[in-house]
């Protein structure tokens, strides 16, 4: 009991300070607005203040979202330049919008230069927040020590992402435990005294073993999850029975949502083709005039139930960069076939935009999963059927793939995230991704390129065995032990 009521006072104070920094940047989104419009802070005239309050209101509603949206209060898990970057962007778009909305309002439109002043005083706000926060909750939140349970070498891989993270700060692993197909009676002394768990790779019936303790126990337990947990996800409980049922179907958009999803595609690809037509325009002539071959670069990909489309992107490699007939991606900055002109084009995703013809035709949307090359997609299906259950949908120019993962993510962590989309597919999810994507085009780690020698992302290679590809079948996975199965789909 004493435990919970630290946790829920620790919960309490973390809250307080959220909602400081959330009260001060719209105190001072206020404090300018006056100033935007009555040009002084001196002798406000008295009329009109319950419509600025709205503004302001607004103002924090918007905020939030995007807070929410690039993780601008993620502490602990999150470097601090990264949330204060978070919180940098989120009260840029937050003030845009407001700024947008009044003018439409006014049918007026004013320069919004004051503004600039409020975000450089709000980034030094942010600083001195995200620095004092960040400390209190590492005081507040001390290390806890932490027990890997894992099957194989590639299961350990995948969490592997934490090192050199600020997470590290928070768990220590002290013990590695390679699972073999043990219940979990015969491992649940392992877990004593340890304050947090990985799980990576162990069949369902230990896992919910692994669950429950962690729920009993009240220690923080992280698992990956296989395919069939994602999909259980988008499970709904039907109430025409005496048990308690859920229910799995294929996803399918309902009309309001298939409707408002389409006109916002054709109204934003429009827009944006039309603002963006100078950027079009120079990029096609710098590409074309370098090397004298096309702009464009046609590839044949898959979007909703298979379908094939041509998609249009600008070319960022040679002309003969496939000549050998092989599909192969990106090894990124060490790819030779990329062009100066290429390696700046993709380090500003500048080679994406022609994709808004596509999404204007209707073969992609805006949000959705990543088309795949049918060359590509045919390797992954031989070691990952699942793989076809992200044609569920158009495919899109960003998502959760495109956003939380990387260019060479593996397949089934992408078929992870795609199914995630798939089952949280809403107007705000859709709206979050896109404004999620601005997010990521200042990453370098979001454009990482396949090893060399490879031509997928799941590290198979032409013509070799040289590596192995992970199977997350969970009925092979009760049946065989982890060496096993690796030794099984080696390639």
């Amino acid at each position: 009991m004493e435990l919970r009521k630290n946790e829920s006072r620790k919960r309490f104070d973390l809250m307080c300070m959220k909602l400081a920094h959330l009260g001060l940047s719209v105190l001072l989104f206020y404090v300018f607005w006056l100033w935007y419009r009555f040009g002084r802070l001196t002798d406000l005239p008295h009329y009109g203040f319950r419509y600025n309050y709205y503004v302001a209101l607004g103002y924090g509603v918007v905020l939030f979202f995007f807070l929410r949206t690039y993780n601008g209060y993620l502490l602990g898990y999150t470097r601090i330049r990264a949330l204060i970057f978070a919180q940098g962007l989120s009260q840029f778009f937050s003030a845009g919008i407001m700024w947008f909305i009044v003018c439409v309002a006014w049918k007026k439109w004013n320069a919004p230069w004051i503004f600039f002043g409020m975000l450089v005083i709000q980034l030094v706000l942010d600083t001195i927040w995200s620095y004092f926060a960040n400390g209190l909750y590492f005081r507040l939140y001390p290390m806890k020590r932490t027990i890997l349970i894992y099957r194989n070498e590639l299961d350990k891989k995948r969490f592997g992402t934490l090192r050199g993270k600020p997470s590290e700060r928070l768990y220590h692993i002290e013990e590695e435990f390679r699972y073999d197909g043990y219940s979990f009676k015969s491992i649940r002394h392992k877990l004593e005294g340890y304050d947090a768990v990985f799980v990576a790779g162990v069949h369902s019936r230990c896992r919910n073993g692994i669950a429950k303790y962690c729920k009993e126990e009240g220690i923080v337990g992280f698992f990956l999850p296989h395919i069939g947990d994602v999909i259980m996800q988008e499970a709904r409980h039907i109430q025409s029975f005496d048990a308690p049922v859920l229910t799995v179907t294929r996803s399918e958009l309902n009309p309001e949502y298939a409707i408002i999803k389409r006109a916002f595609d054709i109204f934003s690809s429009g827009a944006a083709l039309v603002i963006l037509s100078p950027v079009l325009l120079i990029t096609a002539a710098a590409i074309h005039f370098y090397d004298g071959g096309p702009a464009i670069y046609k590839q044949v990909r898959l979007t909703q139930h298979g379908r094939e489309f041509t998609i249009y992107k600008f070319r960022s490699m040679r002309v003969d960069a496939e000549k050998d007939g092989v599909a192969r991606l990106s090894t990124g900055d060490k790819d030779d076939r990329i062009t100066p002109i290429g390696r700046f084009v993709r380090k500003c995703r500048l080679d994406e935009l022609p994709q808004l013809w596509n999404i204007l035709k209707g073969d992609m949307s805006v949000v959705g999963p990543r088309p795949e090359r049918p060359e590509i997609a045919k390797k992954y299906y031989e070691f990952l059927p699942d793989f076809q259950l992200r044609l569920q949908v158009k495919a899109g120019l960003t998502g959760y793939a495109q956003v939380y993962g990387k260019y060479n993510t593996d397949p089934y962590e992408k078929l992870e995230f795609d199914l995630m989309y798939i089952n949280n597919m809403s107007v705000i999810t859709d709206l979050q991704l896109m404004f999620a994507t601005f997010g990521i085009l200042f990453s370098k780690e979001s454009t990482e390129g396949i090893e060399s020698g490879q031509v997928t992302a799941a590290g198979g290679t032409t013509g070799t065995k040289q590596t192995e590809v992970v199977d997350y079948d969970d009925e092979k996975l009760r049946a065989e032990s982890a060496e096993e199965i690796a030794r099984q789909w080696e390639q």
